[in-house]
C-alpha cells in the first residue's frame, strides 16, 4: 500500500540487465517485469524497484546508499550469492544486533545481507 511520505520505490543502475535479472532470480527468488530493453522492475521484495541500463553502479565507496536484505540463514544465503555470480566484498562480520556481509551483483551494485545472532 502506498503511504504518503514513506519510501516507495528504489532504482539501481545496471550494466547488464540480463545478468542482474538472472542473479536476483536465482539467488533471492525475485521475479521481474520487463519494460523494454532498458528497464526491469521488481515488486514484493520489501520495497519495490527496478534496474535501468547504465554504465555506472551503486557502491558505498562512492557515497551510495546501502540496501540490506534479511536472511534467516546467512551462511546459506552467502553460498547462494556466490553460486549465482555475486562477489562477496566483505565477509560475514558481527555488528550490534546481528551479523552481515556485503556483496556486488553482476552489474557491480553493492548490497548487504544481515541476520540476527553472531557468527
Amino acid at each position: 500500500m502506498n503511504q504518503d511520505g514513506k519510501l516507495n520505490y528504489v532504482e539501481f543502475p545496471a550494466t547488464d540487465l540480463a545478468a542482474t535479472k538472472a542473479f536476483f532470480g536465482a539467488a533471492f527468488d525475485w521475479s521481474f517485469t520487463d519494460y523494454g530493453p532498458d528497464y526491469i522492475a521488481f515488486s514484493d521484495q520489501g520495497l519495490d524497484g527496478g534496474f535501468f541500463r547504465s554504465e555506472q553502479s551503486s557502491s558505498t565507496a562512492t557515497g551510495a546508499a546501502l540496501l540490506v536484505l534479511y536472511s534467516a540463514d546467512i551462511k546459506a544465503t552467502l553460498a547462494k550469492v556466490q553460486q549465482h555470480g555475486g562477489t562477496v566484498i566483505k565477509a560475514i562480520f558481527d555488528f550490534p544486533g546481528g551479523c552481515r556481509f556485503h556483496f556486488t551483483e553482476p552489474s557491480g551494485n553493492e548490497f548487504a545481507v544481515w541476520s540476527e545472532g553472531q557468527v
